[in-house]
């Protein structure tokens, strides 16, 4: 029989095609005990041939021993085997559920390779083990914050510091970058300090700190933290790729070329990894030099993805979409309820769009206004879309589950809905009392555009159209996961925006919607009015101040937060025509979208 792909060591019906129903009663095997243990000593020992073979023999006769998984999980973690690794420690949880330590270790080892969703469901499992273990919360703060959901991130790390009974500087420093993400950068300036103070060798700490100055156009400051760094750690690739970030911000691209140059020298392999390909990319995107840059983009998208073993979820996708039009049908809407309109809280206004279309211009606009609150990118309608069938006692998913508002004990079922989503928005606390409204942007949120209308009927949704030319550059020079991970390539970029394209032309043939198109190029070319149009779209006065998005001190926790903090520029409409060559893949299933909407292919 062969060894399994995975590289674990073990022969493939022994790990990952493995069958629960073949492994033996744990009373036949309980003479392996005494190896187990063997093992566990030997790789305390460094004995780690000797462990290995122990572990090996061990789970070829009981494939569910948790000792012998998780000694042959290091080795094989420590030799930098990770799919091996991860498939180990997978087993270890599958067989005990509630093993604290490799729940622990699953959810970091996900966390580490991108896989944020599933991560987290790991780390809630870990919290439900040990809820007064602040190893456990420590970990739902990390991957809530990474997963661009701070305030929650927030919850679990001020819980930390509840159990710990003290002021961890690591902790601190978490807890500072958390709060930098939610743009309140007083706050987070302060725990960088006391961290700093507390533990002033602390390179992540340091790099955090720098990263919050540039991020908060304090660049003066910025760079006095990276000179410091310099000092302590020479040729440390974090600080390299935070000092050339820091340059291109200033303008200074071929200084942080150059950086980036020294970078790829001091790597193992003499190359750039995907984070440092982009910043590449983008500096030579600002001085023209428009072939290098999309090598850069490009390159920086196949190791993303080979780095990560993310992939676009084609089937998933098609399948969730296929779906969405079979359910949203007029004859299907019209005979269902519509929830009611709370008058007692701030109103969602949606701002739709595929990632880097131009929402966060939008909300930053809309957000300069003082009775508009930033809600950044809410994971809310996706989050009710995975619980709906809990919340209506239905045996179906979604968006099938919606069925159930026809039971006569499921009518308010679309207002329940509506007010979870309303006090998950409360409890994030950004909103003020001075208030009517709060943004939502989520990218893609127009996937779920049905949905949407019907629990929140009179929300604006304001959808900003760019010529999809456009958004593929973008999308190839910018890391985001978004779309079942579309963005890996050029092609299934293209081909998920034509998908949500189609279904949002489904959605408005089919149902009523308080819908506005935004162009982005009208944004550009005639800022006021357009401006103009969203606010009586939405039905608020306009003020003078939105004009002036780029003065909104508020931070953008999207990879447009540098752009934000400038006045409109003509030089980002019609990017495309720049990377016209490296496009004409996708030109032809760009091409209906492109008609439809009225642009051109110059």
């Amino acid at each position: 029989m062969p060894l399994c792909p995975c590289g674990s060591g073990l022969r493939t019906v022994r790990c990952c095609g493995l069958e629960i129903g073949s492994v033996p009663p744990a009373e036949s095997t309980r003479h392996l005990v005494p190896l187990v243990e063997r093992a566990v000593q030997a790789h305390r020992q460094g004995a780690l041939e000797t462990a290995e073979r122990l572990c090996l023999d061990v789970l070829e006769l009981a494939p569910d021993r948790p000792g012998a998984l998780m000694v042959l999980y290091q080795i094989r973690r420590t030799e930098g085997k990770l799919a091996a690794a991860e498939a180990l420690i997978r087993r270890v949880v599958n067989f005990d559920p509630n093993n604290f330590p490799a729940t622990n270790e699953l959810a970091l080892m996900l966390m580490g390779r991108g896989a944020l969703a599933d991560a987290e469901h790991h780390a809630r499992n870990a919290v439900r083990i040990a809820p007064e273990n602040p190893q456990a919360h420590n970990l739902m703060g990390m991957i809530m914050t990474e997963a661009q959901r701070p305030q929650i991130g927030e919850y679990h790390y001020r819980k930390v510091l509840d159990l710990a009974g003290g002021r961890d500087p690591i902790l601190l420093a978490n807890l500072a970058w958390n709060l930098k993400n939610q743009g309140r950068m007083e706050e987070a300036r302060a725990l960088y300090e006391e961290s700093a103070a507390a533990a002033p060798d602390v390179r992540q700490t340091m790099l955090g700190w720098a990263r919050l100055e540039e991020a908060d156009r304090h660049f003066d400051a910025a760079a006095e933290k990276l000179d410091r760094m310099d000092a302590q750690w020479p040729n440390d690739p974090g600080v390299l790729l935070s000092r050339a970030v820091l340059l291109g911000r200033t303008k200074h691209y071929d200084q942080a070329l150059a950086v980036l140059d020294d970078l790829a020298r001091l790597s193992p392999d003499g190359k750039l990894g995907p984070n440092e390909l982009s910043e590449q990319g983008r500096l030579l995107d600002q001085m023209g030099r428009y072939d290098d840059a999309f090598v850069a983009f490009a390159e920086s998208k196949r190791l993303a993805a080979e780095l990560s073993g993310n992939h676009y979820m084609d089937e998933v996708a098609e399948n969730l979409i296929a779906r969405a039009r079979s359910f949203f049908s007029a004859g299907r809407l019209s005979t269902l309820p519509r929830a009611g309109t709370r008058q007692d809280v701030a109103q969602p206004i949606f701002v739709l769009g595929f990632p880097r279309s131009g929402t966060t211009l939008v909300e930053q606009t809309l957000t300069a206004h003082p009775r508009i609150a930033a809600g950044d990118e809410l994971p809310l309608i996706a989050d009710i879309t995975g619980i709906m069938p809990r919340m209506l006692n239905s045996p179906l998913g979604y968006p099938e589950a919606l069925a159930e508002l026809w039971m006569g004990d499921q009518r308010a079922g679309l207002d329940n809905l509506r007010d979870w989503y309303l006090q998950k928005v409360a409890q994030m606390g950004f909103i003020e009392a001075r208030h009517a409204w709060f943004t939502d942007k989520m990218p893609l949120n127009e996937t779920h555009m049905g949905l949407i209308a019907l629990m929140f009927p009179e929300a604006p949704l304001i959808h900003v159209i760019r010529h999809p030319l456009d958004i593929m550059v973008s999308a190839i020079s910018n890391h985001f996961t978004h779309g079942f991970f579309c963005a890996n390539a050029l092609e299934t970029a293209a081909r998920h925006y034509v998908r949500v394209m189609d279904l949002v032309q489904h959605y408005r043939a089919e149902m009523a919607l308080r819908y506005l198109p935004v162009r982005y190029e009208d944004m550009v070319d005639d800022q006021e009015n357009t401006v103009r149009g969203m606010f009586d779209f939405i039905g608020e006065s306009f003020d003078p101040g939105t004009l002036k998005f780029h003065e909104n001190r508020r931070y953008a926790r999207t990879a447009s937060y540098a752009q934000v903090t400038e006045p409109l520029y003509a030089s980002s409409r019609f990017r495309y025509r720049r990377y016209r060559a490296h496009l004409e893949p996708v030109i032809p299933i760009l091409a209906p979208v492109i008609e439809r909407l009225g642009y051109t292919v110059d």
